[in-house]
């Protein structure tokens, strides 16, 4: 089942003509079971789970779930959400990654999930994944690592990484919506 048969407020139902906010936009639940496929068309898994760094109100990862059979023995991998391309065309998503690769990927069991704000995790993700970790989409510093960079802010100071308000910027400036300006 793909992401317009699992949209339940019919957001994508007029996206071919161009209303509707899919596919620069999409909810997040809609995408939740897509397919993940590489280039060579193998199946990897799908996505179980969409990880957003509050700080940045940006996807961190998404969580893709590999081998097993009816869930029982599959295992979960953080896959940095700029490694994902969306095929719009098939309603999946295309990951290059070889499948005998991914089974030496950094993964996790179900009930045993890592410290996923830790730098040095998010760091060896990205090195496997070949991503970047500064670009946008990679997690922040977890709260209270405050580091000493020049635009740093404390974790009581109640400001946001963007001190922008929420209603100033353009629709051309929509990668810095955070949860924190809506409303």
């Amino acid at each position: 089942m793909g992401y317009s048969e699992r949209d339940k407020y019919g957001m994508y139902k007029a996206s071919s003509g161009g209303a509707g906010p899919g596919p620069a936009l999409m909810g997040a639940d809609t995408l939740l079971g897509e397919k993940v496929v590489n280039a060579y068309d193998i199946e990897l898994g799908d996505i179980k789970e969409i990880m957003l760094d509050m700080q940045t109100g940006q996807v961190a990862y998404a969580v893709l779930a590999f081998g097993g059979f009816m869930g029982m023995g599959e295992k979960l991998f953080a896959v940095p959400w700029q490694a994902l391309h969306l095929d719009t065309a098939n309603k999946r998503f295309l990951l290059n990654v070889d499948k005998d690769r991914l089974k030496t990927a950094p993964g996790f069991d179900k009930d045993a999930w890592p410290d996923m704000a830790d730098m040095q995790w998010a760091n060896s993700i990205h090195a496997f994944y070949g991503t970047d970790p500064n670009r946008p989409g990679a997690p922040t510093r977890a709260p209270g690592d405050l580091g000493t960079g020049a635009g740093d802010l404390g974790t009581d100071s109640g400001n946001s990484l963007d001190p922008r308000a929420g209603n100033q910027g353009g629709d051309s400036d929509i990668s810095r919506i955070r949860g924190s300006n809506i409303g």
